[in-house]
């Protein structure tokens, strides 16, 4: 227990977490039944069964409305109780919140216990709701069954809510630049939750608001089990032959609309031109739902260009070449465009219910989803000039070029382009001369807004730079492609740029802008040339992903009262807090010196761009530490809060460090088979940094430890210390112990912290505490499963930065 956290109540024993403490359940002077006790579901197995609250069903039902099994024991950790319903007593009767201590509504709170409030007290649900858990986020997991899939597959998302705000953890879409890389499958606008989008885990709700993050759901969404594609058989279903020519009258027909007012008309343009009405002498197909039908056949045939598959995903390559060479593709392309748009407009026809609509989206198979969201992007963003027989006869009109032109000059500028003045000219003369979609299918696609969503865009925004950029050194960036998204480049040797999913560019962010996609300006490395692309070579971290009990159990386990029970006496709760100005000294030690790339020499043959092993060397105090961003983690934003600070439960167990201090600590809750416990205070530690800070500096890369140096040079430069003792004490270890880094002050001591976790294989929650109170951290944490929470102050560090 560090001295940071002495106000917060010790873990009690056995007995004393089973039971919260005999005047937990006395009210009024009376010993009442507590429903449920303990501090784990694991411990409950000591409890008799009529100890234990009887669980609702429905409280646990999944999304699909099947009751999920309700275990009465779990060897799981991380489950905790639900809290009975706030409206109710014990017996199911209900309960009054309004008056005594319901009266009590404070502003934000200085102290624990508030004034005139004593450490004995006992409040109620309501005065507790009111004093502990106004304005703290709510988490809630969901998990989804696949349309046509075998139960072992499910999408899992979450939902979060209770800050009394509009406040979220996910980029604004408009800022970021990434409103394409999402598509909502029913409606326009925004998606309001993220089973609604087509791509999945949804970019809607991807990007978190610090640089180098994702949202809460995001990081839920990556443990979804989703089912291989299915290969087409065919349908029987041949739609009719087509010049290419009638494609383009018929798509410049439907930009005013679908002619469903007209039965016989609507009937006589799609079966005398396009499909053969196997009925039409009996029962012809008039209806919406049997055209509906026919169009899902027919675009089912396995012939047609299939654009689940990521490699076909940058759909302007099949149109960027009019040439004869090309034509047949060319042709196929549109005539499979105007089966789509005509399904499309038909599924969306004002004559299908809305129920009905959303019902089909969801059922029909993806492909046919894919194509939907092609129509949808065609109808929304280009418009027909001209058209003829052949395909150098067609001239489209981009109706987003202007805001894409302007798109791009921002991202040219927020990226410090190297180029930048030469780029801006060229990208002006094009855009007068008209000839920008003519650069490349890369640019045609992102001028003309012809991108379909998920992570295709970030590189059709950086490969339309490169190609507008007139200088002859692009030409060595011309392999980046989405098919290998964890990458990154040096160009003109000033700067490097990562995208956001690479490894690299999530513990650089912090230093950088994170906009489309893309992380940078980022510092250079030696290791590359001039211009050269960098493909990062990373693992899968060790550590225990997301699972559907924990989703089932989020709410409970992420409670800001802890487990239900009748009354919450004061002194079971503390109010943490993080002062960025509090010892401020200690802030300003950690520097960047270095990023270092190594080529991966048993990747060395393959085709494309090089491997490489990435690692950052950081002097801490002067004293230098070099860090391998070994494992592919994710960083978190932390959802925002209101009227914090809050107070923390005491079953929220957790160490707080500061980021100079990282790099003592090894195998944090025993991911590698040991348990660590942070035994010296503080104080402590910082005198062994300023100790180790006279002594050699270790050497870089010169063993296979973890550290990225050799344990005799690690060991030479902490003696005279007890850090590297402290850090390395087996303790009997919490694996839900939460270690809590203040990396306030300087950018660079949120990099470190980034990249221990990198280095370690630990994932974890970015907070900002101008926004986020460091107790809702931990719980988010909590929630996620995560053990590790980085608190930063984004204000303090713009400010240090001006």
């Amino acid at each position: 227990m560090t001295d940071r956290d002495e106000q917060q109540p010790k873990k009690k024993g056995f007995w004393g977490g089973l039971f919260r403490t005999r005047s937990s359940a006395t009210k009024s002077g009376k010993l009442e039944k507590v429903s449920y006790h303990g501090r784990r579901a694991s411990e409950g197995d000591a409890l008799h069964s009529n100890h234990r609250r009887r669980s609702d069903p429905e409280e646990f039902e999944d999304d699909d409305n099947r009751p999920a099994a309700v275990a009465t024991t779990s060897s799981d950790p991380r489950r905790r109780p639900r809290r009975p319903d706030p409206s109710k007593d014990a017996k199911g009767k209900g309960r009054d919140t309004s008056g005594g201590q319901g009266a009590y509504d404070p502003g934000p709170l200085t102290e624990w216990p508030p004034s005139g409030m004593s450490s004995r007290e006992e409040l109620s649900l309501g005065p507790a709701m009111r004093l502990i858990a106004r304005g703290v986020p709510a988490f809630r997991g969901h998990k989804r069954p696949i349309p046509h899939a075998p139960d072992h597959y499910y999408a899992l998302f979450a939902t979060t809510a209770g800050n009394r705000g509009d406040e979220t953890d996910a980029a604004n879409l408009h800022a970021s630049m990434t409103q394409l890389m999402t598509l909502r499958l029913l409606g326009s606008g925004p998606a309001t939750y993220p089973w609604e989008t087509l791509e999945q885990p949804s970019y809607a709700f991807c990007f978190g608001k610090r640089p180098g993050t994702i949202t809460l759901n995001h990081w839920v969404s990556t443990a979804s089990v989703l089912p291989p594609a299915i290969a087409l058989r065919d349908s029987g279903m041949v739609p009719r032959e087509i010049e290419l020519d009638r494609i383009f009258e018929r798509l410049k027909f439907l930009e005013r609309g679908l002619e469903d007012d007209n039965e016989d008309l609507l009937y006589k343009n799609l079966y005398r031109r396009l499909l053969r009405d196997p009925d039409r002498y009996l029962t012809p197909h008039r209806t919406l739902d049997k055209q509906i039908t026919d169009l899902i056949m027919v675009l089912s045939r396995p012939d047609w260009i299939d654009y689940t598959n990521p490699r076909n995903q940058v759909v302007t390559k099949f149109i960027f070449d009019t040439s004869a060479a090309n034509a047949k593709i060319y042709h196929k392309f549109f005539h499979q465009l105007l089966l789509s748009v005509e399904l499309d407009l038909r599924i969306n026809s004002k004559h299908h219910i809305t129920e009905a609509k959303e019902k089909l989206l969801t059922q029909i198979p993806p492909t046919i989803q894919w194509n939907l969201a092609l129509a949808r992007r065609w109808r929304e963003n280009v418009r027909i000039e001209t058209y003829g027989k052949i395909p150098d006869q067609t001239c489209l009109r981009l109706k987003l070029k202007k805001r894409q032109v302007r798109m791009l000059k921002r991202f040219a500028q927020m990226m410090k382009w190297p180029n930048l003045a030469e780029t801006l000219d060229n990208l002006r003369h094009r855009d007068v001369s008209s000839t920008l979609d003519r650069v490349s299918s890369h640019a045609l696609a992102f001028f003309s807004g012809l991108v379909l969503p998920g992570p295709t865009f970030p590189f059709l925004i950086i490969n339309s730079l490169i190609d507008v950029d007139p200088d002859r050194a692009t030409d060595d960036l011309a392999l980046l492609t989405h098919v290998h998204p964890s990458c990154g480049f040096q160009y003109r040797s000033s700067y490097t740029y990562w995208t956001a999913t690479s490894i690299v560019g999530k513990v650089l962010a912090p230093t950088c802008h994170s906009v489309a996609g893309w992380v940078g300006p980022a510092r250079p490395s030696v290791d590359l040339s001039r211009s050269q692309i960098a493909r990062i070579r990373s693992r899968r971290p060790l550590q225990r992903g997301v699972t559907p009990e924990d989703i089932r159990t989020m709410s409970e386990r992420s409670d800001p009262l802890g487990p239900p029970t009748q009354v919450f006496p004061v002194k079971e709760y503390s109010l943490v807090t993080a002062d960025p100005e509090e010892e401020d000294d200690y802030y300003d030690l950690v520097r960047i010196e270095m990023l270092s790339l190594r080529a991966c020499a048993d990747r060395a043959h393959e085709a494309g761009p090089t491997w490489f092993n990435a690692s950052i060397q950081f002097a801490i105090d002067g004293v230098s530490w070099p860090l391998r961003l070994t494992f592919n983690v994710s960083f978190v934003h932390a959802w925002p809060c209101s009227d914090g600070p809050h107070p923390l439960f005491f079953d929220y167990v957790f160490e707080r460090v500061t980021a100079d201090e990282l790099v003592g600590i090894k195998d944090w809750n025993g991911l590698y088979g040991g348990y660590n416990s942070l035994s010296a205070d503080s104080k402590n530690r910082r005198q062994s940094m300023r100790t180790a800070r006279s002594l050699s500096p270790p050497a870089a890369g010169q063993s296979n430890d973890g550290g990225g140096a050799s344990a005799s040079s690690k060991q030479k430069a902490m003696s005279g210390s007890n850090l590297n003792a402290n850090a390395s004490v087996a303790g009997g270890g919490d694996e839900e112990k939460v270690l809590v880094v203040d990396a306030f002050g300087v950018h660079d001591n949120e990099v470190l912290a980034r990249a221990w976790c990198s280095h370690w294989g630990l994932s974890a929650v970015v907070a900002d505490i101008g926004t986020t109170c460091m107790a809702c951290a931990i719980r988010e944490a909590y929630a996620a499963t995560l053990t590790v929470v980085i608190l930063v102050d984004g204000a303090q560090a713009v400010d240090r930065d001006d």
